[in-house]
This record gives structure tokens, C-alpha cells and sequence, in this order.
């Protein structure tokens, strides 16, 4: 045999190994592709984690119970709720990003998990959208400005005339360092020019406890946990955080009447650990938009004090990284870092 004539071999005998390689990596990704789908098709085939980075009570537990009850209706499966409270979302949000990627594993994150604490942490053990898939945005709800009812001030700027007159004397709660309960406070601070102590709870309900109990004076966090006690007079509203008056308690006027422009949304949104397959992702973010559809979804969620949304994924990141900008800049000016 001549070297062209065993060289012609050899390189055709190259060229068909490469064709079979190339058709069995075709076939392996197909299979694949068909097990992703398979999976998806099954998904959910057991209970489905949904961890809560707050306590029983806030916004994220109330929102998460009540479309999870909705989810189970529609896909046979528990969404059970584990709350993971403290450090200002961190201690349940590194959870979830350290949970299997199974699509059995899901976060509520909130404007303080995956957008204040990226302003406010000079080094944080997960980035809000690296280690995380963004789902669905479940809704948005003002914060609002709640002292107890045994300090003399009936109107915002009476409480900060009080506040000017004993610089330190006043105190105000929040879910924790870096919560969205505690920037608000502090952009207050800044806006207002007065004096008050930080002090920071493992979540919204025992906040507003101490709040209630003369402990704390004023709590500015999510408003769903403070509505029944503002009704009940145990707790007097100052004033509300979004620009507009909020629908369940319109006598309360907004903190921007007093300082234009003044605006914290608080915000709820299922995230899923980096990794989950995306077919489950989709299959999920579909289903929770369906249910935050619904009639009785969203009459419950306002009557929570909160506005139901429902943005898409893409739509949710964008929104996240808007809000990571704003919170960086009230964070630089009223000089938090944690």
C-alpha cells in the first residue's frame, strides 16, 4: 500500500469516527432533551420546598401560604413553606442558593434579600441574580410608618418635631440589618434630619410586637403585618411609602405629602436556585402566573395592603436590577454598610 493510498484510508477512516461521534452526541442530547422534558411533564411528582427568608406573619409568609395553597390545587403537590428568618434575608437566602437545583427547591426573596442587602453588604455569601433564577414577581406593597400609640405625636411631622427636640431619644424596629424595613428608616432619617436608634428584630412580626408593646417606637416595614393592628388602634400610622395612598387605609396619608418625593416599595418574588432546569422553570413561572390570575388571589392580596403583579422572568430582573441601583444610592447617602 502507498503512503497516499494509506493516508487516504486513514483520513477516511478519521472522517467516519468522526460522523459516529457525531451521532451519538446528537442522540445523547436528544435523549437528554427528552428527559428534561419528561421531568417537566412529571414535575411536581413530591412536595416542593418554598423557603420564606422572614417569620411567620410578614408579607413573604402571608403571599407565599396563600399562592401556595393555590399551587397545590392546580398541581397536586405541597408547597410547603419554611420559614429561615435572620440577618436581613441572608440566613434563608444562602439556603436556597445552597439547595439542590431539582426544581424541589424555591425561594421567596424580597426587596431586602435580592436588592438592599447587594447595596448595603461590602461582602455578601450570594449575588441576588448570579446565584439565583428570578420566577415571578408576586407583588408590591408600600411601607408603612407605625408608632406606638403612648408616644404624644398624631402626625409624621409631629413625631419628627419630638424626634429634633430629643435627638436619640426614639427608636425605630425592622426585620433585621440590611431589611427593607431598615433602609426605609434610615432614608427617613436622612430626609427628615433627625435622630433615632436602629433596632433590628429576626423578621417583621416581632418587630411590630415591640413596637406594639412600647419596647421600639416606630416600625417603617412591609404593611400587610401592620394593617390589623393599625385598625385596632394598637399601632398609629404615620404615614405610608408609596406615592400614592394605599386602598385599605386611604385616611393615611403618604410620608411624600410631608417630603415630596419620598418613595420604598416593599416587593415579593419566587426565585429558584441557579441550576434548575429550565423546563421546570418555565412549566412553574406559567403556573404561578395563572394563579396570580385569579379573582380570589388578588382580592386577598389587596385586602393584604399589597398590589398583585405577576411580571414575567426577564421583566422580574430587570425590575431587580433598578431597584439594586436605588437602594445603592439611598446606602451611600445615609452612609450604611453592613
Amino acid at each position: 500500500m502507498t503512503f497516499l493510498s494509506r493516508h487516504f484510508s486513514a483520513a477516511h477512516q478519521t472522517a467516519g469516527l468522526t460522523l459516529v461521534a457525531a451521532i451519538f452526541s446528537a442522540v445523547a442530547v436528544g435523549a437528554q432533551a427528552q428527559g428534561s422534558e419528561h421531568a417537566a411533564a412529571n414535575w411536581p411528582s413530591r412536595p416542593v420546598k418554598v423557603i420564606v427568608a422572614g417569620t411567620p406573619g410578614d408579607g413573604a409568609d402571608l403571599a407565599g401560604r396563600l399562592i401556595g395553597a393555590m399551587l397545590q390545587e392546580r398541581l397536586g403537590q405541597a408547597f410547603v413553606i419554611d420559614n429561615k428568618p435572620g440577618a436581613g434575608g441572608i440566613i434563608g437566602t444562602e439556603a436556597a442558593k445552597n439547595a439542590p437545583a431539582d426544581g424541589y427547591n424555591f425561594l421567596i426573596g424580597n426587596a431586602g434579600s435580592h436588592a438592599i442587602n447587594a447595596a448595603v453588604y461590602a461582602k455578601l455569601s450570594y449575588h441576588p441574580l448570579r446565584d439565583f433564577e428570578p420566577v415571578l414577581l408576586i407583588n408590591k406593597a408600600p411601607n408603612v410608618c407605625v408608632l406606638n400609640p403612648q408616644i404624644p405625636a398624631k402626625t409624621l411631622a409631629e413625631f419628627v418635631a419630638l424626634a429634633k427636640a430629643s435627638p436619640g431619644k426614639y427608636s425605630f424596629a425592622s426585620g433585621g440589618n440590611g431589611s427593607s424595613a431598615h433602609l426605609t428608616g434610615e432614608y427617613l432619617k436622612l430626609v427628615a434630619g433627625i435622630d433615632l436608634l436602629h433596632v433590628p428584630y429576626k423578621g417583621a412580626a416581632p418587630a411590630v410586637a415591640d413596637v406594639i408593646g412600647g419596647q421600639v417606637s416606630m416600625f417603617c416595614g412591609n404593611l400587610p403585618p401592620a394593617i390589623p393592628h393599625i385598625k385596632s388602634g394598637q399601632l398609629r400610622a404615620l404615614g405610608v411609602t408609596t406615592l400614592q395612598r394605599n386602598a385599605e387605609i386611604p385616611e393615611v396619608p403618604t410620608i411624600a405629602e410631608t417630603y415630596p418625593g419620598f418613595e420604598a416599595v416593599a416587593w415579593f418574588g419566587y426565585f429558584a436556585p441557579k441550576g434548575t432546569p429550565p423546563e421546570i422553570l418555565h412549566k412553574f413561572s406559567s403556573t404561578l402566573a395563572a394563579v396570580m390570575k385569579l379573582p380570589e388571589v388578588r382580592e386577598k392580596l389587596i385586602a393584604q395592603g399589597t398590589e398583585p403583579v405577576g411580571s414575567p422572568p426577564a421583566e422580574f430582573r430587570k425590575f431587580i436590577e433598578g431597584e439594586i441601583d436605588k437602594w445603592t444610592q439611598v446606602a451611600k447617602a445615609a452612609k450604611v454598610q453592613l
